[in-house]
């Protein structure tokens, strides 16, 4: 079994939970979309495309799939508006496959005789500390042996979060003194990580934007210095995002990959908000694929992203 496990049924409850708001949104939506008629016409489809904006999946993805569906309509040349449901999860479905968003259900640690080393990325507020210690959890749950760093050293209360919740999940924390060299931080981390045999080391960064330069240097240095220690570390750059700030959250992805190498994404926060679509558009945007989504508070409530369940969920009655 993987890191996370199989997709279950409590797996499922949560996921589909998780996007009720986002799911009720458009489903109420789209019944007054297509009230009245009985196949797929230019109005039934620019209703869907307004529906499709305003649950935040952005103009230039939502034009993408308007234009899939007018080429499935002219295709087959009579859609009904029952078929609409359908065909929206496999376009949708699909465009999130060229991304290289996967359908795992579970995930296995690459075997490189070296710790997989994951650095994190992400404005401060999106949930990013909260996401490393789920992280956290549930590769220790798998009977990995997890390392935390706490190169957040610009503020205070990031080194004491992640201290915290490295408490709660039983796994160690390094950390230096508030304002210390982040890359220090992270040189520390893999090399006490790597002496002792671990599995998995999570970096936490700063979470600032207000200077792309000064931030595109401290993570350039974090990376270089990392490969002191281990040539292909970072193996993952996660940028993390808050779902439900919809359009806000693409803006600050598309800052993030101007200035670093953003190899995934996790979206937190999806179960709090109507704005579910934004999870459609930044991964198509940005051509990054979603490897988690948080959907709650508790521990398990960070899923590994799987397009088909996250369709199904979406748009089945």
């Amino acid at each position: 079994m993987g890191i996370f496990g199989f997709f279950n049924k409590s797996k499922k409850e949560t996921l589909d939970k998780g996007l009720e708001k986002t799911k009720q949104s458009v489903f109420s939506k789209l019944t007054r979309a297509v009230a009245g008629k009985s196949k797929v016409d230019d109005e039934v489809l620019d209703n869907l495309e307004e529906i499709l904006i305003t649950s935040d999946v952005g103009v230039d993805t939502t034009l993408k799939i308007i234009e899939r569906i007018e080429e499935r309509v002219a295709r087959d040349k009579y859609v009904s508006t029952g078929e609409l449901n359908n065909i929206l999860k496999d376009e949708i479905a699909a465009l999130l496959s060229e991304n290289n968003t996967q359908d795992n259900d579970n995930w296995e640690l690459p075997e490189t005789g070296n710790p997989y080393v994951i650095l994190v990325v992400g404005v401060n507020g999106v949930g990013k500390t909260t996401t490393i210690g789920k992280l956290a959890h549930q590769f220790k749950q798998a009977g990995k042996s997890v390392y935390l760093g706490a190169a957040d050293t610009f503020r205070a209360a990031a080194v004491e979060q992640i201290c915290i919740w490295g408490e709660r999940v039983g796994v160690p924390v390094v950390k230096q003194q508030m304002g210390s060299d982040p890359a220090s931080v992270a040189f520390d981390t893999l090399s006490s990580a790597k002496a002792n045999g671990a599995d998995v080391v999570i970096i936490d960064t700063a979470g600032r934007l207000h200077n792309k330069i000064g931030l595109m240097n401290e993570l350039k240095k974090i990376k270089d210095v990392m490969k002191k220690v281990m040539p292909e570390a970072p193996n993952e750059v996660l940028l993390v995002l808050d779902g439900s700030t919809g359009q806000n959250a693409f803006e600050q992805a598309k800052q993030f990959s101007a200035v670093t190498n953003i190899t995934a994404l996790a979206i937190t926060k999806l179960d709090g908000t109507a704005k579910g679509g934004v999870v459609i558009g930044i991964s198509d945007q940005l051509k990054v694929p979603v490897k988690y989504i948080g959907l709650g508070e508790g521990m398990e409530d960070l899923q590994l992203f799987n397009r088909k369940h996250f369709v199904d969920s979406l748009f089945n009655e």
